[in-house]
């Protein structure tokens, strides 16, 4: 595998414009503003909660949406808006919600300064924004985030630690003389042992962490309101269990194809946000130090 990162470039005509049939339709909000640009929010469940804060049912980490920010309510067939006493105001088509209003197809609403645009159930323009934004956002080699998305990520996460307060980690790792995997297996054996430990991985992280690859075989997990110590106990988890996975990987040997028994370890470096940084890059050149002790001291492990 090369180090450089992979670019997809993709046609509109591409893109397969029609909705599964076996899916049920779901109303949704497509976000047209901030960091998360063309994030699709699935409206499903009676009563819904929206804002900043982790405990929402729909988080939005923008500074200008406050903790709590409104209320999603669904009845017969009609998604119903209120406000939640937030700080900058809840608008549809920048009139402000005053107690309950309806949200009608491709209505634009307004969080503070974050715009979505509602996508009602059937609505085909809500699935090609959600296809186009998952050309954007996910690596093709591995299926998770990619690097920019990881980036606009970290940048509102980090912000929204310094306004609130709240902890914020990362655990960054890589995969341990994978060079020598691409010239001993070859590098769809490469491909495989990304790709399968990328989603080993994510059977670990909470439904708010974030996780993406960073370019060749060094990924990111972000995870909001965590500190140090907690990280370090799922950095640990993800290490161990990656280590005793079983790899099976087809390759060519003397012109034969055979399946070898693979096992590969991980170097991890983890850092939470402090006082001292004054931006993303800090936290990301922190963490990326603890590795790179990791790597120094022998490899498979996790320095914090």
């Amino acid at each position: 595998m090369s180090n450089e990162d992979k670019t997809v470039i993709a046609e509109i005509s591409q893109i397969d414009l029609k909705p599964p049939r076996e899916k049920k339709s779901i109303a949704s909000l497509v976000q047209y503003s901030g960091s998360a640009l063309g994030k699709r929010y699935m409206l499903a469940g009676e009563k819904l909660t929206i804002g900043r804060s982790v405990d929402a049912n729909i988080t939005i980490g923008e500074a200008s949406v406050s903790r709590i920010h409104a209320r999603i309510i669904q009845q017969n067939d009609k998604i119903i808006i209120e406000d939640a006493g937030s700080a900058n105001g809840t608008y549809i088509n920048d009139q402000k919600v005053i107690g309950r209003m309806s949200l009608n197809d491709q209505d634009m609403l307004r969080l503070g300064t974050v715009l979505l645009k509602f996508f009602s159930r059937d609505n085909i323009d809500g699935f090609i924004q959600d296809k186009i934004y998952r050309m954007a956002t996910i690596d093709a080699g591995t299926q998770i985030y990619n690097k920019q998305y990881l980036l606009d990520s970290l940048t509102s996460e980090f912000q929204s630690s310094r306004a609130s307060g709240r902890k914020l980690s990362i655990i960054y790792y890589d995969l341990d003389h994978f060079k020598r995997v691409n010239d001993t297996y070859g590098h769809n054996a490469g491909d495989q042992i990304l790709r399968e430990s990328a989603h080993l991985v994510k059977k670990y992280i909470r439904k708010d962490d974030i996780l993406g690859r960073f370019g060749g075989e060094e990924f990111i997990i972000i995870l909001p309101n965590t500190d140090a110590k907690t990280a370090y106990e799922l950095g640990e988890r993800v290490r161990s269990a990656c280590a005793n996975h079983i790899y099976k990987l087809e390759v060519v040997a003397g012109g034969k194809k055979q399946l070898v028994q693979h096992q590969q370890t991980f170097s991890v470096g983890i850092s939470q946000i402090s006082q001292k940084m004054g931006s993303p890059k800090d936290l990301l050149e922190s963490a990326d130090k603890k590795l790179y002790a990791s790597k120094q001291n022998g490899r498979n492990r996790v320095t914090v």
